[in-house]
């Protein structure tokens, strides 16, 4: 395994940011500690790569965006065009430039990353997504890259700077919202499993289920792949069936449309026959009919702080990891509807 900066930091007692500023001999940093971590350099055969080093002292202006691999639906959700909507307008105000990096494999989005840091292309990044055991957040922590996670990480929690909403919350607060209306049997449907922000919704639905005295399913936590017909075929079986649930809790727009497509196939109405209830409140949510009722996650200003947070993290890579909560809240339209309690 090659020696990296981190690797160096440790054994020289300093933060990887000093090691990047002794390698671009940066003059903040005393004669003393850069012999201290030449030392431990010579020691490790850690040999630096000066034009990455150069991100310590000199600005590219100039901030990757990394967005999620082999999802498809990403040019089609609104969630990440507001989000960058956000990030952009911020970036403005202080000068700062964007580039979207998007590949189809871990691999091949390492690869680009690597070539762009060493041609001092960027000064940080912010990741459009959090999920379990990524090997694109590995790549940039081993290497000390600045970055801000825009979802809560799963690993290393103390040491990231990210910002989420309450997700646990979110999912309790739209399930009760459907207890409140009466419903006794209600979904969770969802299209992955791997990101933290849906184990995280499907924590609160159930904190829900049980916080309310109502039976946890775990046959109504529904995982499909809403573009394969075998799965749709299971979908229209569940909702079909004697004892089929009364409302959804949809893990977004995308996905409470689909739905609402595969019910109009087989006359199930909404809100007449089932409820849903989503999250994002991204314009496809207006644009149905009927118009969805959801959970306002506030897309824009997830992108707002992250640029913000890596902005200030670039200028100072001293500054202590933060995390930020953005409000959610529920916004009432058609979607859903009350039953006999």
């Amino acid at each position: 395994m090659s020696v990296t900066i981190k690797d160096v930091a440790k054994l020289a007692g300093v933060s990887p940011s000093t090691v990047s500023r002794t390698c671009s001999n940066h003059p903040a940093i005393s004669e003393k500690t850069k012999l201290k971590v030449k030392k431990a350099m010579m020691e490790l055969g850690y040999e630096p790569n000066f034009q990455a080093s150069n991100l310590a002292g000199k600005s590219s202006k100039t901030i990757g965006l990394i967005l999620p691999i082999q999802e498809n639906d990403i040019y089609e959700n609104s969630f990440f065009l507001e989000v960058i909507h956000g990030i952009c307008q911020y970036c403005n105000k202080y000068k700062y430039m964007n580039t979207i990096i998007s590949e189809n494999s871990e691999e091949k989005m390492i690869t680009f990353i690597d070539s762009i840091v060493k041609a001092g292309k960027v000064d940080g990044f912010i990741l459009l997504y959090s999920k379990v055991k990524d090997p694109v957040v590995e790549y940039l922590n081993s290497h000390s890259l600045s970055y801000v996670m825009i979802g809560k990480p799963s690993s290393n929690i103390n040491s990231t700077i990210y910002i989420d909403n309450d997700n646990i919350t979110a999912g309790k607060d739209a399930t009760d919202y459907l207890i409140n209306l009466g419903h006794k049997k209600i979904a969770f449907v969802c299209d992955r499993e791997n990101r933290i922000f849906i184990q995280d919704r499907q924590t609160g639905y159930i904190s829900s289920l049980i916080g309310n005295n109502l039976p946890y399913e775990e046959r109504w936590c529904i995982y499909k792949d809403l573009n394969n017909e075998r799965d749709i075929e299971e979908i229209k079986k569940i909702f079909t069936s004697e004892d089929a649930p009364t409302a959804i809790v949809a893990i977004d727009d995308i996905v409470a449309l689909t739905l609402e497509k595969i019910f109009n196939d087989i006359g199930i109405k909404v809100p007449e026959d089932i409820s849903i209830i989503s999250f994002n409140n991204s314009l496809l949510s207006k644009l149905t009919k009927p118009q969805l009722t959801c959970v306002d996650i506030n897309n824009y200003q997830l992108g707002e702080e992250s640029a913000a947070q890596i902005i200030k993290y670039v200028q100072n890579k001293e500054m202590v990891a933060t995390k930020i909560i953005v409000p959610h809240t529920i916004i009432e339209r058609e979607s859903c509807k009350a039953i006999e309690k």
